[in-house]
């Protein structure tokens, strides 16, 4: 009789504690897996969606598009947002990650889509993004317009970030770059003092949008991802950032440019918290 009591006592408070976590885990960081056909890019899409509770008000809701989606889980980013979003230090948050299809075909800097090494298809990722990503991403989050909208990526998916977010600052407000591939060059440039195409691109465009850029470069190594071609990570990022910065449109805290030692996802988990933080913090 007295076993019964006591396994009666433990299922009770049992179902008690459960039902107190219940609230809790309602209120938690959410990770889906979701698909979506893209007529632009002819292939399947696969998608992370990281999203944090819904508020009450839906204009509340930001978006994050990052670029190679895959290394969500390598950066343990649904770990990462919750814990911010539990110390209260994050906004109301949908994080898309898209995985990558051919990295060095649809990565890059769209107007030099078939005249660069790589990069061929760049033009048609950014329509995949600005025609298909943007609406369904509205659609899923059940918002007209988000609150505020970046774009990140790391090796050559940080270069398209960059590239996109100058291409449609009608829709996005920051881009984020982690060791992006900003030493590419064109096809048969031979000119060894040549930046890199999308230095190349903000140094000879007239467009004055009114974009925040957040930046990380490590002193050395390639980014580890295989078909990137991130290389003079440190160099070519530094040569972006002071190009950004001489432009008469930027002010101070416009740019943030933080350094490190590698590029690899062992760095860009440390310093995402931050980056979080700085597009989306309270």
């Amino acid at each position: 009789m007295h076993s019964r009591l006591l396994h009666y006592a433990y299922s009770v408070s049992m179902l008690a504690l459960i039902l107190c976590c219940l609230p809790a885990c309602k209120k938690g960081v959410k990770q889906q897996e979701d698909e979506l056909y893209s007529r632009h890019l002819q292939r399947k899409v696969k998608l992370t969606v990281i999203s944090t509770p819904q508020p009450d008000n839906n204009a509340d809701i930001n978006l994050l598009v990052c670029n190679d989606g895959q290394l969500f889980d390598e950066l343990n980013l649904k770990f990462i947002t919750d814990s911010l979003y539990r110390m209260k230090r994050l906004s109301p948050l949908v994080i898309v990650g898209v995985h990558a299809g051919n990295r060095l075909e649809e990565y890059g800097v769209a107007e030099k889509s078939g005249k660069a090494v790589a990069g061929g298809k760049a033009d048609h990722y950014d329509s995949f993004f600005n025609n298909e990503l943007y609406p369904y991403a509205k659609k899923s989050a059940g918002v007209r317009k988000f609150r505020s909208v970046a774009i990140a990526g790391f090796g050559a998916g940080g270069l398209s970030a960059l590239d996109i977010a100058w291409n449609h600052p009608d829709k996005i407000s920051k881009a984020g770059a982690f060791s992006g591939a900003f030493s590419r060059k064109e096809k048969n440039l031979f000119d060894t003092s040549a930046r890199g195409m999308m230095f190349e691109k903000l140094k000879s465009s007239r467009k004055r949008p009114q974009l925040q850029y957040w930046f990380y470069a490590g002193a050395s190594g390639n980014t580890g991802i295989a078909k990137d071609d991130a290389e003079d990570i440190g160099d070519a990022t530094a040569a972006v950032a002071e190009l950004l910065k001489s432009k008469t449109f930027t002010t101070d805290g416009d740019i943030v440019y933080q350094r490190g030692a590698t590029n690899d996802s062992k760095a860009w988990k440390q310093v995402f918290p931050g980056f979080l933080e700085w597009a989306f913090g309270k």
